[in-house]
């Protein structure tokens, strides 16, 4: 019996990278899945992906910036799974520039995809899991909310953001079993790490594999049991003394 039998879990950005890493090996631990990206050809292939493990998997394409895109995905997901009891927020954007050089929309685009995002799903997730009494939700940041880089202005306050309102959620939603996590990883070797050159892509990689067993973690354990924070990260990465 796999470690999320008889769990529904929504993921967002699951069409690539880190989210479909997690996708996978929530199917594999035997969850039912919601995938939610904006990416519909790329989402239905991850779906395809990880109905293989047997599991239940709806991919519903969803842009988290917008608020009825959001309220349908978690409507839809209770309609066609049943219920919710892990809401996975990985959708996410990154921009690199100069803070003298970000343009006012690069900044805002990240700010509405990396902290809007959670908000909108979060807010429509508690709206489920309050009444039902118990839930989970993981929101994927970065080593970026806790270190910061140049030319990561954008990036880094969000993520800064993302921290602060897991801990808002976490506390709002204990009196109703409701727990709030935070999921830092490190350098993961995604798709876009493969297209770049900067200097930071050629650092301690780990797979999104790697990270996804993390995550498992997080969703498996006792409803009464929670993990508030996790930082996962190669063994070699520059991040404590990291400047």
């Amino acid at each position: 019996m796999g470690a999320l039998e008889g769990k529904t879990a929504i993921i967002t950005g699951s069409n690539r990278g880190i989210g479909r890493g997690i996708a996978r090996a929530f199917a594999r631990e035997g969850a039912a899945l919601a995938l939610a990206a904006r990416g519909a050809d790329q989402l239905a292939q991850a779906a395809a992906e990880c109905r293989r493990f047997g599991t239940q998997v709806e991919a519903i394409p969803t842009d988290v910036t917008q608020e009825a895109s959001v309220d349908a995905l978690i409507q839809q997901t209770a309609a066609r799974l049943g219920r919710l009891d892990v809401l996975v927020n990985n959708a996410g954007i990154a921009w690199h520039a100069p803070l003298v050089d970000m343009e006012l929309h690069s900044w805002q685009a990240t700010l509405d995809t990396n902290l809007t995002g959670p908000f909108l799903c979060a807010r429509a997730a508690l709206r489920v899991m309050i009444p039902a009494g118990r839930g989970r939700i993981i929101n994927v940041a970065s080593i970026s909310s806790q270190r910061v880089r140049p030319q990561s202005a954008s990036y880094s306050a969000s993520k800064f953001g993302l921290w602060g309102l897991t801990q808002v959620i976490a506390l709002e939603g204990r009196p109703h079993g409701v727990s709030c996590s935070c999921l830092n990883p490190g350098n993961t070797q995604v798709e876009r790490r493969q297209r770049t050159s900067r200097a930071e892509d050629a650092e301690p990689m780990m797979t999104v594999d790697d990270l996804a067993a993390a995550a498992v973690a997080m969703a498996a354990l006792p409803d009464h049991v929670t993990m508030l924070e996790a930082t996962v990260m190669p063994v070699g990465q520059l991040f404590i003394g990291r400047g």
